[in-house]
């Protein structure tokens, strides 16, 4: 594992976007997972800013998302399709049909779960996978449990998660309570996997995923047998580990 410690959240940002824009410019018909959350947003902007100045070009890469909220569409505020539009697809000349995100309306998980996975290995695999870190290790929504979750599945979101997003919806009753996810087994697939974490907050956890056993209890723990990984993370994250 390589870690880079970035002096703050902006720094931390620009050193990722630099791995994801070198990874782009070297393999411009690349594979890239993407992650949502307000982690990678600064890394997001940071690939904007560039392709702008016409230092990258996206028109040959393809997308795949790690989640989506089961019940949601693409077009609701709340979705990460809708995220991922708004974040980044809508700002760069990648092709639409060239970015995928679990289907939050299919109904049929196990349908939607082979479908994605089955795309997922169509694609020849992801090249680079963007993760962040949860508070409790999860990846993805693969949350600590008794083992490792492997290929794309469905996930019962935990009440505390529930209660949580039930702020940005207009009742209860709309709040999902199921999330489709890539896995541990097909994260790990990935040929180079690039985590970004930031914030005090987020130290304790930087510990016990990346320097603690390796445990399903820690989801991120696994990471520590992927041979290529990259942390990137602001000295707050990184203020208590030795480096």
């Amino acid at each position: 594992m390589i870690i880079y410690k970035a002096k703050d959240y902006k720094d931390m940002s620009r050193k990722a976007a630099n791995i994801i824009s070198a990874q782009v410019i070297m393999k411009p018909d690349c594979v890239l997972g993407l992650a949502t959350g307000s982690t990678p947003i600064g890394a997001y902007e940071q690939l904007i800013e560039w392709y702008k100045k016409g230092d990258l070009d996206f028109s040959a890469v393809t997308s795949v998302n790690l989640d989506e909220y089961k019940g949601l569409s693409g077009d609701n505020d709340q979705s990460y399709r809708y995220f991922m539009q708004h974040n980044l697809f809508d700002h760069v000349n990648i092709d639409p049909k060239s970015t995928h995100v679990p289907n939050g309306t299919e109904a049929d998980s196990a349908k939607e779960c082979q479908r994605y996975e089955d795309l997922i290995q169509s694609l020849g695999g992801v090249d680079l996978q963007l993760l962040g870190l949860g508070h409790n290790g999860h990846i993805g929504f693969n949350e600590p449990c008794d083992f490792f979750e492997t290929m794309t599945h469905c996930v019962d979101l935990t009440q505390s998660t529930i209660d949580a997003n039930a702020r940005f919806f207009a009742t209860k009753d709309e709040v999902p309570t199921q999330a489709y996810t890539m896995g541990i087994k097909t994260i790990m697939q990935a040929h180079k996997i690039l985590v970004v974490v930031s914030g005090e907050d987020k130290a304790d956890i930087v510990k016990r995923a990346f320097f603690g056993p390796v445990t399903p209890q820690v989801p991120a723990s696994i990471l520590q047998m992927h041979n290529n990984v990259v942390l990137v993370g602001d000295e707050a994250a990184l203020s208590k580990v030795d480096l």
